[in-house]
């Protein structure tokens, strides 16, 4: 299991052959034992071939051109590209005001936990948080509480590493840290992400889930799936961003994202919650409006006082599941 989002493409027709489930690069040229948290070595031939046979073969000329020492990709290579992903990424959730749209949904959350008698603090915890700009802007202007922690969580050394120092540079509270997201000593109260979801299939996407059943609540944001998706996502990678990782990851994002029905359905299976889409596009106009859609859950006794505290936000949720 990877909890490392990443952007971009280079162009929604890459390919003679078009795959029906392209792979991300960034999945690819990395790897971590989720007992030891310790990187793994990656064997660049090895990706170069499965690109290849899944039909994207300027994604495999791209790895081609990575460093690499007998065969195994330099890791510190990789992860120096996948730091310039990521701050292009930042970019994207910038103009996608995400900071914002979580804000919205943890404020009514976190009062309805406190209504319910959660005794604080009250844990946010951002799985896969890459760089963390979800945490470090719900720390700069959140207004979440006094009693919230806010912990950003990813596998990445060098993407955790940029995040703690851009958090020092801010005077943020705020923590990050190199660990599973499920596996911290003081559990989560709320799991957050922002374009994850999509990178787990099947068990993968069930163990996701099943990994929050400890907590109270999540809400996970990714891309609004559609037709239009991948040319939007392929318009905006090639005006905004230079590193090619990021151009090319951002459209087969935009691909791989699941369906609202096959969220739900891993969600409320694997981790027990009652659960809903929220801002699940209902017209055409919907999905140029609203990019992103999340799929919130939440305890079962938790749901009505979410819903009471929920106000305006409560026409925007899809049926529950």
């Amino acid at each position: 299991m990877r909890y490392t989002p990443t952007s971009a493409s280079n162009h929604p027709r890459e390919d003679a052959v078009v795959p029906s489930d392209p792979l991300e690069i960034s999945d690819l040229i990395v790897d971590y034992d989720i007992a030891t948290l310790r990187p793994r070595p990656v064997s660049r031939s090895a990706v170069v071939a499965r690109l290849e046979a899944n039909g994207q073969r300027s994604a495999a000329r791209l790895v081609q051109g990575l460093p690499a020492s007998n065969d195994t990709l330099d890791s510190e290579a990789c992860g120096a590209a996948l730091l310039r992903s990521h701050i292009e990424l930042q970019r994207l959730s910038e103009e996608f005001l995400q900071a914002d749209r979580l804000r919205a949904v943890l404020v009514p959350l976190l009062q309805a936990l406190r209504d319910s008698g959660v005794k604080p603090p009250l844990r946010v915890v951002d799985v896969g948080c890459g760089l963390g700009y979800a945490v470090r802007a719900l720390a700069a202007h959140g207004r979440l509480g006094r009693d919230v922690e806010l912990i950003g969580c990813d596998m990445n050394v060098t993407l955790i590493e940029g995040a703690r120092r851009l958090a020092e540079e801010e005077s943020l509270t705020c923590e990050l840290k190199v660990a599973n997201a499920f596996q911290l000593q003081q559990p989560g109260h709320v799991f957050i992400s922002t374009g994850v979801m999509h990178h787990f299939r099947g068990d993968d996407l069930n163990a996701f889930f099943a990994g929050q059943r400890p907590g109270y609540a999540f809400v996970h944001y990714d891309i609004q799936r559609s037709v239009v998706a991948p040319l939007g996502s392929w318009l905006f990678h090639q005006a905004r961003m230079r590193e090619p990782l990021a151009r090319h990851d951002g459209v087969v994002s935009a691909r791989r994202v699941h369906s609202t029905q096959t969220l739900l359905s891993a969600a409320r299976s694997a981790s027990g919650f009652t659960c809903a889409s929220l801002d699940g596009a209902r017209s055409f106009i919907g999905v140029i409006l609203r990019p992103m859609t999340a799929t919130l859950g939440a305890r079962a006794e938790l749901w009505e006082p979410l819903l009471r505290r929920l106000g305006p936000l409560r026409s925007r949720l899809g049926p529950t599941r």
